[in-house]
């Protein structure tokens, strides 16, 4: 192998999990897959940020946004809120809420604008008047909901301090819309999170987690948990993650479909922020209660754990195994066979990062018998499943043993894997020679169901287009030529053009010296008979595919057969022939045989 393929190589391994391999470079593949996923604003994913809109639950007003615009002058709200009568600032500050509560274009900059933000903050320090504090805690809130300037100048109006204390508050729903509008604020990104954790928000939402609170209330405290743990650059320190593990594992503990994914998601992002925090989620004992989740009805609990799982297992190979240890492929045939699609990639890609790690664990992929459920999404699945599914056979090439890579390559599907990758450039070819992958395709190509001799045929064939001299010569030192010359002896159309265009390229690009060998081989094996039959046959192309190959490698062998064979051999320019079997169902369509190799696009 020349230097520059043998680079390419290397660099291919290191992309792999363990396999020498550059850790940084695995995360930014998984980085990239997690992006690509936000990207597309899936349901399950967490709000960092939540906006408190009225409806008739809320209040029992039933304007309309521009009513609400019309009738509320900011001026007029901005001097009610300044009254140093309470129950006059109240009705600014309760007008000011309605306003900042519409779903339509919110007057949030004009508030700021107006100043507005140091007297909301003031209210929150009214104890005596409650509903104040309520009002104002849910303007903050929905301004706190709006873009990074606007969340900021809650900030900088010393809103946060504020906020933490009416954590213990005697009134419930004061102390609920502060955790609401603290979730605002460490949710738009670790800054704030680390200064809220720096004033001390940990312990209070700890023990409202332990304490008998109604639902709702829990349901938010639980997805402020979320934002916590959500932002990763850089993460939760050790120590913060240990203190909150122990409330997450009883958050899992519940029914409450809301607080499960919420829960399940928080522990999924801290599993995706290194090895030493998913070692020590993976010490806290609290995997099983992840995995069992797996089970669930709810697609959205299956797809947070999935990816709380999944993430673990680009861990090393130790937590990866630890994983393994509990049982959690036996989830995985239920999994890949889901109604869903993402649910069905998320799966593949949980694989893909097992079968990149060592030879144990390929194999207890191999034991749960989930190779063809992958390999069938390889070829029957979206394009971002089979991408997966590519990443999970390709991973198991490169980790696995001889037996555990002959294992795949007998699967019939997987020779339509192979097939693509040797329609590939003469990397991706010599990716496959080195694994020694031929010679089990040449032995499906001789041996086993027409279906999977059909699709070795497309192999060799994508491989005599593709690859360079050297590789040619390889498959045809492996014998090739005679299981080739066999399969001329079917009546399908298009496997016979897959051979004959196999059987022609190895002509064309064999090497001078060898070529006589070649054509010796393909003359004692019988192949030269079956090609000759072949000028017999209906279909056009088979027709001039096996004229041309005689006409130019064969014509020297009997001088008496040449004049037989070019009268023979004549094209009639209507294309209409006067010999042999017409039957239309062996026609092969124009748009099957060109020059163009069919890929798989990675």
């Amino acid at each position: 192998m020349n230097s520059s393929l043998s680079k390419n190589i290397s660099s291919r391994i290191q992309s792999y999990k363990h396999h020498g391999k550059d850790p940084d470079e695995l995360r930014r593949r998984r980085n990239q897959y997690n992006i690509s996923l936000r990207k597309t604003k899936r349901d399950e994913q967490i709000q960092c940020k939540r906006n408190l809109i009225v409806n008739e639950s809320m209040s029992d007003e039933t304007d309309d946004d521009d009513e609400l615009r019309r009738c509320l002058n900011l001026n007029e709200i901005l001097l009610q809120s300044q009254n140093s009568d309470l129950s006059i600032c109240y009705e600014g500050i309760r007008s000011a809420r309605k306003l900042l509560s519409i779903e339509r274009n919110p007057p949030i900059d004009e508030l700021i604008n107006l100043n507005f933000l140091p007297i909301l903050v003031q209210c929150l320090s009214y104890d005596q008047y409650p509903d104040l504090q309520f009002e104002a805690a849910w303007a903050l809130t929905n301004i706190a909901s709006g873009n990074t300037h606007q969340t900021q100048a809650v900030v900088n109006a010393d809103a946060l301090p504020y906020l933490l204390r009416l954590l213990h508050s005697t009134y419930s729903n004061v102390c609920e819309q502060a955790v609401w509008a603290i979730g605002n604020l460490i949710g738009d990104g670790s800054r704030l999170r680390d200064y809220a954790i720096e004033l001390g928000v940990i312990s209070p939402l700890i023990e409202f987690i332990q304490k008998d609170i109604p639902i709702t209330f829990l349901r938010n405290v639980t997805w402020v948990i979320v934002n916590l743990c959500r932002h990763k650059d850089p993460p939760l320190s050790l120590n913060i993650v240990q203190e909150i593990l122990p409330s997450l594992k009883y958050l899992l503990s519940f029914t409450d479909v809301t607080i499960l994914v919420d829960s399940t998601w928080a522990l999924a992002y801290l599993l995706d922020c290194g090895n030493p925090i998913i070692q020590l989620i993976v010490e806290f004992d609290i995997i099983s209660d992840i995995i069992r989740l797996l089970n669930h009805n709810e697609i959205k609990i299956i797809t947070a754990a999935l990816r709380a799982v999944g993430n673990i297992v680009t861990g090393t190979d130790e937590q990866t195994q630890y994983v393994l240890n509990h049982g959690v492929l036996n989830y995985f045939s239920k999994l890949l066979q889901h109604s869903k699609n993402k649910i069905n990639k998320e799966a593949v890609w949980f694989l893909s990062n097992i079968t990149a790690g060592n030879q144990q664990q390929v194999q207890a992929v191999i034991d749960a018998q989930l190779i063809p459920n992958v390999i069938h999404h390889l070829q029957h699945s979206d394009i971002q499943t089979q991408k997966e599914a590519a990443w999970c056979i390709s991973n198991l090439t490169m980790s696995g043993s001889v037996e555990q890579i002959q294992y795949v390559v007998n699967q019939h599907e997987a020779v339509w894997f192979l097939s693509n990758i040797t329609a590939g450039n003469q990397q991706q070819v010599q990716a496959v020679i080195d694994a020694q992958l031929i010679p089990n395709v040449i032995h499906h190509l001789q041996h086993s169901d027409i279906q999977t001799q059909k699709e070795a045929a497309w192999c060799i064939s994508n491989l005599t287009m593709s690859g360079s001299v050297e590789q040619i010569q390889y498959v045809v030192n492996q014998h090739v030529i005679p299981p080739l010359c066999n399969l001329l002896q079917q009546q399908d159309a298009q496997l016979l053009q897959v051979c004959l265009d196999a059987l022609h390229n190895i002509l064309k690009h064999i090497p001078e010296e060898n070529l006589e060998h070649v054509t010796r081989e393909i003359e004692e094996c019988g192949g030269l008979d079956k090609i000759e039959n072949l000028q017999t046959f209906s279909n056009n192309e088979i027709y001039h595919q096996s004229y041309d190959i005689i006409e130019k490698y064969f014509s020297n062998e009997n001088d008496d057969d040449d004049d037989d064979i070019s009268s023979m051999s004549q094209v009639p320019r209507n294309n209409i022939f006067s010999f042999g079997n017409n039957s239309a169902n062996q026609t092969v369509p124009d748009n099957n045989f060109n020059q163009n190799n069919p890929r798989f696009e990675f």
